[in-house]
């Protein structure tokens, strides 16, 4: 069994007050983000050093990033998740101002689907295979398109852009994965 972080017995749990908030962002402003396991003693806060840390690096942080993601953004995860996989700090690092954990919720909760939607598995970004159409496609568009010589139309278009988003991804991205 995994050891907690810490002893959060009788620490605040749940959502942060505004009055903490400024608590973490005044200490920080003044001392730095050095050691978070003595930061909420020394701040003044009822919490653990870990959920001080996760508040400050995904919510406070002052470069961060707020608001929707561009059409150039998501199309970068999805080059990078290409590449990558499911290492979304080094995915985030390529997105200024965008942090890992909100990178990670926007695949799952948009980016994941859109790409099952067009035929395109997420995990190794290939399209599905034609026994795999009938899951990602409805029944009445697969039998629309028996019969029809140009059937295949959508899966060579959507071969197509595969291609394209790994030529895309293997020659214009250069990637520095050893950056801090």
């Amino acid at each position: 069994m995994r050891k907690a972080c810490c002893n959060k017995d009788g620490r605040s749990k749940g959502p942060w007050s505004k009055e903490e908030d400024q608590k973490l962002i005044d200490y920080i402003k003044l001392h730095g983000d050095g050691c978070w396991h003595s930061l909420p003693k020394a701040a003044g806060l009822d919490r653990c050093g870990k959920s001080c840390r996760l508040r400050w690096m995904n919510y406070l942080k002052p470069d961060i990033k707020r608001g929707n993601f561009a059409q150039d953004e998501e199309d970068l995860i999805i080059k990078l998740h290409a590449l990558l996989g499911n290492r979304w700090s080094l995915i985030a690092g390529r997105l200024p101002g965008r942090t890992d954990n909100e990178v990670k919720n926007y695949w799952h909760s948009h980016i994941r689907k859109k790409l099952i939607c067009m035929g395109i598995d997420p995990n190794n970004h290939k399209i599905y295979h034609h026994h795999h159409i009938h899951d990602v496609y409805s029944s009445k568009n697969l039998s629309n398109s028996l019969g029809n010589p140009n059937a295949d139309d959508h899966v060579m278009h959507e071969n197509t852009m595969t291609r394209n988003i790994k030529e895309d991804t293997s020659s214009t991205l250069d990637l520095n994965l050893n950056m801090p």
